[in-house]
């Protein structure tokens, strides 16, 4: 089943957060996942939400293979990076069977 990635961030260092990307997102697409929404300051319907920070969705074949990269040498080589330059919550989610 799917699995997704979703970010709710905010970048504290640009140049830190280039870095991490840089990193990042190759080993995103190694372990198989994609960028459905990068880094997009979402439009508010219905509560609030501070303009400062941003969302993030990625998708995974299954929350196996999520995991995987996430425990992997290539996340954590971009986490190490990441450091303080961007706070973030990143929750896990499988989809819902077709």
């Amino acid at each position: 089943m799917t699995a997704y990635v979703l970010v709710d961030a905010q970048v504290l260092d640009g140049e830190r957060a280039r870095g991490y990307r840089a990193l990042a997102e190759p080993s995103i697409q190694l372990y198989g996942g994609r960028y459905l929404v990068q880094g997009t300051v979402p439009e508010v319907v219905e509560g609030t939400w501070p303009s400062s920070r941003v969302a993030t969705v990625l998708e995974f074949p299954d929350m196996d293979r999520l995991k995987e990269w996430y425990a992997s040498a290539e996340y954590q080589e971009a986490k190490a990076v990441r450091g303080a330059a961007i706070e973030l919550r990143m929750l896990f989610v499988e989809g819902k069977p077709a």
